[in-house]
């Protein structure tokens, strides 16, 4: 019994390694990325980036801000496969996901600088995707940016 309960205590997604990508170049992620919440992120080749309405990774997606302004990023390779990290440097503008009420102070300020760091995977098409966790890492919500279109 106790050995079931230890089980069924952990999820996967707490402890997610990676996606196993290890061939993906920078030159193949610059570009253009949204996703359907009208988030859109433009990472230059030169390493400069620019946000808009990007949320929170984490437990900090639950605080409902969006963020934009201008950053950067890096691909970088760990064991468990290849991460985007992205820095925003300069935040130029604070939006909220839902509408909260004028009288909800409960909500942390918004950070005037964040990090996030997106897991790189390939989709049934071999096209790129970049997605983190968002929330409960018990529950494996994944917030999943594609190549914006024309881009």
């Amino acid at each position: 019994m106790v050995v079931l309960a230890t089980l069924t205590a952990c999820n996967p997604y707490q402890y997610y390694e990676g996606t196993g990508i290890h061939d993906t170049t920078a030159a193949e992620v610059a570009g253009g990325w949204e996703n359907v919440e009208g988030t859109r992120v433009l990472l230059h080749e030169d390493g400069t980036a620019l946000f808009e309405k990007l949320d929170g990774q984490d437990f900090d997606f639950d605080d409902g801000w969006r963020l934009s302004g201008k950053g950067t990023w890096q691909l970088t390779d760990d064991d468990g496969g290849q991460v985007v990290r992205l820095a925003l440097t300069a935040r130029t503008r604070v939006e909220s996901r839902s509408p909260s009420p004028a009288t909800d102070t409960s909500s942390p300020e918004p950070p005037s600088t964040y990090a996030w760091s997106f897991y790189v995977d390939r989709d049934q098409h071999d096209e790129l995707k970049l997605f983190f966790f968002y929330g409960d890492p018990d529950i494996g919500n994944t917030y999943v940016m594609t190549r914006e279109a024309g881009s």
